[in-house]
């Protein structure tokens, strides 16, 4: 009041000006330091200056609403987030069932060993031609397309092969199955590795795999043993009902994600769909981390298809077990890997993923030594089971790493990649064993898994540090 009463005078200004600049310093010493600049203030509110602001200490829009994102918010991420789950039950529904239908194929179709290990192999041209179009088809079609495209792929092969025809066009329809679970792998994984508490999503994402690997032998095998002796074609029918719910499920939760909307929400992904795809498999060092990754994911899936696939065949000739028991062995070791993605998918982040997986990948090398060089049907009944626990976080942990490792604009390209390479495992392996047992019996299975772990071991233990996400 005193400085507009005595507009002229500098020393009314100047008076109150020090008792009140006075008086704050004694409230706040630190302040003392920088009269001019409190003197200042009383006058203009000036802005700060750039390299004082604290905005660019922040994370950017992008990233803070991302961060915020979980698999039930906003909101239309619960819908999402179910029929992902739902879309796992199937694919791990589709895996299961060829280790559990093998012998009754090969019996209605009198074919050898290496013939009927074809269902396994066929599969990796739809793995591969996921590989390579999954970011184009996330770019060009958004979300949206992937939950079109893939259940669609699951319904038209399961009404094929439930006609039963003849056993080459069986297996060219295996190859438009495996399509739909590479694109449905790879963007799943990709979409829900990107929110909070990763390991712990991933780990219910992939517990669903597991449900429907327990759910398709126990319902093959039953109808198979158990129904009147059922044709081994029947169980289709249950997989043709299951892809119908998922595509009627997973188009109306994605269908607000179309291509555009994906664009604008992953603008820096669509700069250039190619350089991005050279960026996570060519240029150093992300294509390490997506190498490795992919590699390791190729790797464990061929070991969990393997062993699932070849169990059921394995306990008949080696262990001489009844059809019916034989069959269970299947559905523990599926039950076994969906128990330890839930219960692991909590401890993993606790230990840190790199560490984690370092300490389950000797267990199970040990359950292996014991399941090849105990000849006890009971003692590889157990073994094989938690087998299965100690490996079920091996593919949710992989991906995690991978988007710790990777910066955001690389994951639906590098991981992407990387699911669907690793998908193709589930018919390398498999196929491998099929034909090296021919020669040999179905008890090659033993050491192959055993050396296939020590290989993951090996690249898993290639990755680098992992540090918190890079965004």
């Amino acid at each position: 009041m005193a400085l507009h009463h005595n507009g002229g005078s500098t020393t009314c200004v100047e008076e109150p000006v020090q008792l009140y600049d006075m008086s704050n310093y004694l409230q706040k010493p630190e302040a003392a330091k920088k009269p001019t600049q409190s003197r200042t203030n009383l006058f203009v509110e000036a802005p700060p200056s750039s390299n004082q602001d604290p905005v660019e200490r922040l994370p950017s829009p992008t990233t803070a609403s991302e961060k915020l994102e979980r698999w039930n918010h906003p909101r239309s991420n619960l819908f999402r987030s179910l029929a992902a789950f739902w879309s796992f039950v199937v694919m791990g529904a589709n895996d299961a069932a060829y280790g559990a239908l093998i012998p009754y194929l090969q019996e209605y179709y009198s074919l050898t060993f290496v013939v009927i290990s074809l269902v396994f192999l066929s599969p990796l041209a739809g793995y591969t031609a996921s590989a390579l179009l999954n970011n184009s088809i996330h770019l060009k079609f958004g979300q949206r397309g992937v939950a079109i495209i893939s259940p669609a792929c699951h319904f038209i092969s399961y009404i094929i092969i439930a006609i039963h025809p003849p056993y080459p066009v069986l297996v060219i329809i295996f190859m438009l199955a495996g399509f739909g679970n590479g694109l449905a792998d790879a963007a799943w994984n990709a979409w829900i590795g990107n929110m909070t508490n990763p390991n712990e999503v991933l780990g219910f994402l992939h517990a669903f795999y597991g449900l429907g690997a327990v759910l398709s032998p126990l319902i093959a095998t039953t109808m198979i043993t158990k129904g009147n002796r059922l044709p081994w074609y029947y169980f289709y029918y249950v997989m043709i009902g299951m892809a119908f719910l998922e595509l009627i499920t997973s188009v109306p939760a994605f269908w607000e994600i179309s291509g555009a909307v994906y664009r604008a929400k992953n603008a820096r992904a669509a700069d250039s769909k190619d350089n991005r795809m050279k960026e996570a498999l060519i240029r150093l060092p992300h294509a390490r981390v997506t190498w490795l990754c992919a590699l390791f994911l190729l790797g464990y899936v061929g070991i969990e298809v393997a062993l699932g696939g070849w169990i059921v065949k394995f306990m008949l000739e080696v262990r001489n077990a009844a059809e019916f028991a034989s069959g269970m062995t299947a559905t523990g070791f599926w039950m076994g890997i969906t128990v330890g993605r839930i219960i692991l998918g909590f401890i993993t982040p606790k230990l840190g993923e790199k560490l984690a997986i370092a300490i389950y990948l000797p267990i199970t090398m040990a359950l292996e030594l014991i399941f090849w060089l105990v000849p006890q049907f009971y003692v590889s009944a157990v073994a094989v089971s938690l087998q299965g626990f100690f490996l079920g976080p091996l593919f949710p942990a992989a991906v995690v790493a991978a988007t710790k490792l990777l910066p955001r604009h690389l994951h639906v390209s590098a991981i992407g990649f990387a699911a669907a390479f690793g998908g193709s495992g589930a018919a390398i392996f498999p196929f491998a064993v099929g034909a090296i047992a021919q020669a040999h019996g179905v008890k090659v299975l033993q050491p192959i898994i055993l050396a296939l772990l020590a290989v993951i071991l090996a690249l898993w233990l290639g990755l680098p540090r992992i540090h918190k996400k890079q965004e």
